[in-house]
């Protein structure tokens, strides 16, 4: 099996999170104050939120889904993909 990309040596995974939808500003909220998500968007279409998490590796980005982010109120479930390698990343600019 080959090398997992990753972003400061940390494996990258896009989370997708089905989200109640009067609680989606909360969620965000406590989706922002975790150290390990890097990146938080409100999409539409299938999902309702979209994150970026950076984990230490696969065994941490377990525990991050399982006793940080599926507990927060109002997410569903979600689907996760791990990055295997990365083609292009432009910097986003900062708001």
């Amino acid at each position: 099996m080959g090398r997992v990309e990753s972003l400061n040596g940390r494996v990258l995974a896009f989370v997708d999170l089905f989200v109640e939808s009067m609680l989606i500003d909360d969620v965000v909220r406590e989706l922002k104050a975790l150290d390990k998500v890097l990146q938080v968007y409100e999409v539409t279409g299938e999902f309702d939120v979209v994150t970026l998490i950076g984990a230490d590796n696969i065994e941490d980005l377990r525990d991050i889904l399982k006793n940080r982010i599926l507990k927060i109120r109002g997410i569903k479930s979600t689907v996760s993909s791990i990055v295997l390698k990365i083609d292009k990343a432009e910097p986003l600019n900062p708001e």
